[in-house]
């Protein structure tokens, strides 16, 4: 059975649990609560509820002034606008002034489909990690959300979570999410090459690699929830044991995982590396699946790129 679950709606569970025992957590949105399936809190805790409106540079700014007050604040808003309205105010309020901030950017990548390039962020992973002292995650299911949120609402930095809006296939069950902080996970070894993907793209790379397994091709697959700061430990050992780095992400091709993952192997450890992602285009209009199928970032075209790049440097 598919999971029915979103993301968001794990978010909203594991902010309910921590409030109920945490007074100073807050969740601020920018008219979005529905979008981030975070009716239940403000009902439920309307006390620790802050709605700003439309309005997420003020989002932001708030969210950061309650912080300096001693509140734990997470503000929720879409990504695609939280990502590029607020950047000034994140690159200061939050990340330069260390206030302990958590930005939930909702409906990320490309989860609003046919509203298009205005609604789509494909460049949030690259402008937010430019931003020193800002860390970005992409949990690529229910189960590892639930384990990054736990630890985000106790820890005392800035960080930025991204997520998209609809359900995704589960990754792992609620007994094998081993989940480290900062560290990338093993979805499966392999040792003719490395797939490297982040949020909902590691379900489809998971995928990918079971297939080409029963071709005679082994793929090692990382979880690489954590864009910054990268498990640049894992990303080399990849590199030395297989030989070879496929990147799979829901972002452009630039400036994402797979510029960052290039720059750390062509410095360290050069070795042939293919990044699958989003075109420099603005983005075709159809749902989600459609939109990785079109550019093969689903299972199948994840398989053609591995082949493709098996047969370099033979």
């Amino acid at each position: 059975m598919k999971n029915t679950i979103t993301n968001r709606q794990v978010i909203c569970d594991v902010l309910m649990e921590q409030a109920a025992e945490h007074p100073e957590i807050t969740v601020l949105c920018s008219d979005s609560r529905g979008s981030a399936s975070l009716g239940s809190f403000a009902k439920a805790f309307p006390d620790q509820f802050v709605e700003i409106g439309i309005a997420d540079q003020n989002l932001v700014s708030i969210a950061a002034g309650l912080a300096n007050c001693g509140q734990r604040p997470f503000a929720a808003s879409p990504a695609s606008f939280l990502s590029t309205r607020s950047y000034e105010q994140i690159k200061v309020d939050v990340a330069y002034s260390h206030t302990n901030v958590k930005l939930i950017g909702i409906s990320g990548g490309v989860s609003y489909g046919a509203l298009g390039m205005t609604h789509h962020s494909l460049q949030d992973l690259a402008a937010l990690s430019a931003i020193p002292g800002m860390r970005v995650y992409l949990p690529s299911d229910r189960f590892q959300t639930r384990k990054l949120m736990e630890i985000l609402t106790r820890d005392s930095e800035g960080a930025y979570i991204r997520i998209g809006r609809n359900a995704v296939e589960d990754v792992y069950t609620e007994e094998n999410c081993l989940f480290q902080m900062n560290q990338a996970t093993l979805v499966r070894d392999g040792h003719d090459m490395t797939m490297i993907a982040c949020g909902e793209m590691v379900k489809p790379a998971k995928d990918a690699a079971e297939v080409l397994e029963k071709e005679g091709i082994s793929v090692r697959v990382l979880d690489m929830y954590c864009i910054k700061p990268m498990d640049e430990e894992a990303v080399l050992r990849a590199a030395r044991e297989t030989g070879r780095i496929l990147t799979v992400e829901e972002h452009s091709v630039y400036g994402g995982l797979g510029s960052m993952v290039a720059r750390l192997v062509g410095e360290a450890c050069p070795v042939p590396i293919k990044t699958a992602a989003i075109p420099d285009e603005p983005v075709i209009t159809g749902t989600s699946a459609e939109v990785f199928a079109y550019y093969g970032l689903d299972a199948a075209g994840l398989q053609k790129k591995a082949k493709e790049l098996m047969q370099r440097g033979k």
